[in-house]
C-alpha cells in the first residue's frame, strides 16, 4: 500500500472502532507536527518580528488585558 488512493480505499474498509483509532492517531500526529514546526520557526527566528510588533504595541499602550478584567503586566 503506497499510494494515497490505496490508503483511502483501505481506510474506507475499516471497522468504525478502527477508524476512530486512526482518527485519534492522525490528530496526535498532526498536533505533534504542528508543535515541531512552531518550535523550529521560533528557533530560526521566523517569529521574532511578531514578538517585536506585539511588544511595541504593548509599550505604546495599544493593547488591552486578556481576560478584560485582569491588570496588565510589566514586560
Amino acid at each position: 500500500m503506497n499510494t494515497v488512493t490505496e490508503i483511502q480505499a483501505a481506510i474506507g474498509q475499516l471497522a468504525p472502532e478502527h477508524f476512530s483509532q486512526l482518527i485519534g492517531w492522525i490528530k496526535d500526529r498532526f498536533a505533534n507536527e504542528w508543535d515541531r514546526q512552531i518550535e523550529d520557526d521560533v528557533t530560526a527566528g521566523k517569529l521574532d518580528h511578531l514578538v517585536r510588533d506585539a511588544l511595541g504595541e504593548y509599550h505604546a499602550g495599544q493593547t488591552q488585558p486578556f481576560p478584560p478584567n485582569e491588570k496588565p503586566r510589566d514586560l
